[in-house]
């Protein structure tokens, strides 16, 4: 059952603002990986082939951890899982900052990965745990919003922290992991249910996989679609504006409009999509996007592509966090984060098959087709997520008994 208490801020409970709170904190001493490539070329003078295959590795450890991360959050326990992640992000850190020679770095590299990535779905699992099903796309949302808002932070400090020395960075970041596994050993209690609390069960009582809990494999396509379409501003954006004669500071400029967008609107905008059912919320805000990523073609100047930026903003701020509301009242009470794990690393698999996908079609047809392909892809996506809520309005109707309650909305 969801933790509750009445005097807790926002209603939410106070284990889960730890779990914010540390959120925060990771994001905001987060250093190390946006400035990996400098570090690697620039201080180590390793190759830009061997600097991209760290940047591999980092990627091969982060989806397999998403993935195993969240069933071991399901066998050991949550709080576990979040402590093991953080000694190993501390010890990966340490050991990157120190380390010479190619194959240290690669392990290093891999643990970090290991590391970072494992917290994620054992805290999506310990938040869905802990709040009550009608808050969990608000509580996602805060979390969204405090990675964002650290990220913010990290990215404006880290680059006068590196003038003192890059060492500097890693101490940094794993005295952020280290604090942040601090507050968890202290104020986060163990939220895994006991196995007598599994839900989703078959016609025989027999316990369903993920892929073939009802109404899922309708999410992970889509996720794997919404992937690939949020890919196309670190992708094809770049291109676009350089295209037409726009420079790199230009495309920054126009980026920064994301993170404003986010950190100003993410809970006002939350707030208004929780008056509507989650799928219908999710259809509205994959629309949007495919929106402002279609008219991306049509537009020029820093401007028309600020612009752009700030209308797809709007539906990214609604589709992660539902995303995984969807995905918590879909998991059986136990299985949180076996379900949290598939929806990071289908996620993470349209982050690899974005960019080499774009190519192709930049490419073949030039950076205007890769806006048209996201118009069309965000209609299918809002088409699955309409699916979506007819196939959990069937399965509420049968009433299977054990399964978990569904968000609904008036």
């Amino acid at each position: 059952m969801p933790l509750r208490s009445a005097g807790a801020p926002g209603g939410l409970p106070g284990p889960f603002w730890w779990l914010w709170g540390g959120t925060l904190v990771t994001s905001a001493g987060g250093f190390v990986v946006p400035f990996m490539t400098i570090y690697l070329t620039t201080v180590r003078g390793y190759s830009v082939f061997f600097t991209g295959l760290t940047l591999t590795t980092f990627g091969v450890g982060s989806g397999i951890a998403s993935l195993f991360g969240g069933i071991l959050a399901d066998r050991v326990g949550r709080r576990t899982v979040l402590l093991a992640s953080e000694v190993l992000t501390v010890a990966g850190m340490l050991g990157l900052g120190l380390a010479h020679g190619r194959v240290p770095v690669l392990l290093f590299t891999l643990t970090v990965g290991v590391g970072l990535n494992a917290t994620r779905p054992a805290r999506a699992a310990a938040v869905a745990d802990l709040v009550a099903l009608e808050d969990l796309p608000r509580a996602y949302s805060l979390i969204y919003w405090a990675t964002n808002l650290g990220f913010s932070v990290a990215a404006v400090t880290a680059g006068l922290a590196a003038s003192h020395g890059f060492l500097l960075l890693f101490l940094v970041n794993a005295v952020a992991n280290l604090l942040a596994g601090v507050m968890v050993y202290l104020r986060v209690p163990e939220t895994r249910p006991p196995p007598e609390s599994a839900g989703v069960t078959d016609a025989a009582g027999a316990q369903r996989p993920p892929h073939r809990a009802p109404g899922f494999p309708v999410l992970l396509g889509s996720v794997l679609m919404l992937g690939l379409l949020f890919q196309q501003p670190l992708v094809a954006l770049p291109l676009t504006m350089t295209g037409d004669g726009l420079s790199a500071a230009d495309y920054g400029a126009a980026m920064m409009m994301n993170g404003l967008v986010i950190a100003v609107l993410q809970l006002p905008l939350t707030r208004l999509a929780g008056r509507l059912r989650p799928e219908h919320a999710l259809a509205v805000a994959t629309l949007v996007t495919g929106l402002g990523m279609g008219l991306t073609a049509a537009v020029h100047g820093t401007v028309g592509y600020g612009a752009t930026v700030v209308l797809w903003s709007l539906g990214e701020i609604v589709v992660w966090p539902t995303c995984m509301a969807l995905v918590a009242a879909l998991s059986p009470p136990d299985r949180q984060g076996g379900y949290q794990g598939w929806f990071l690393s289908v996620w993470s698999v349209s982050v690899a098959l974005a960019p080499v996908l774009s190519a192709r079609v930049i490419e073949a047809s030039g950076t205007t087709a890769v806006w048209g392909a996201c118009l069309c892809l965000a209609v299918v996506c809002a088409g699955c997520h309409l699916l979506l809520a007819r196939l959990r309005g069937e399965r509420r109707a049968e009433a299977v008994p054990g399964e978990r309650a569904s968000v609904t909305h008036s």
